[in-house]
């Protein structure tokens, strides 16, 4: 597995922290997502060989936020 940390615009409460974790865990590869509201960010657990970083990102994004590094 591969930790990998993403900096997110826009998120901001308990339903965003909900709508991102419920997204990116819904990616078939993904291990454990974690978000961090204060800081911004989503730290992803996942299998490289299944899930390409942009399909986390999509994911992310499909949900209204901005991915930015």
């Amino acid at each position: 597995m591969t930790d990998k940390t993403l900096n997110v615009q826009g998120m901001s409460c308990e339903h965003c922290r909900m709508a991102v974790t419920r997204a990116v865990g819904a990616v078939p590869g993904v291990g454990a997502v974690e978000v961090t509201l204060q800081e911004g960010t989503v730290r992803v657990s996942f299998d490289e060989a299944k899930v390409p970083l942009d399909s986390l990102r999509q994911a992310i994004q499909g949900e209204g936020y901005e991915v930015v590094a």
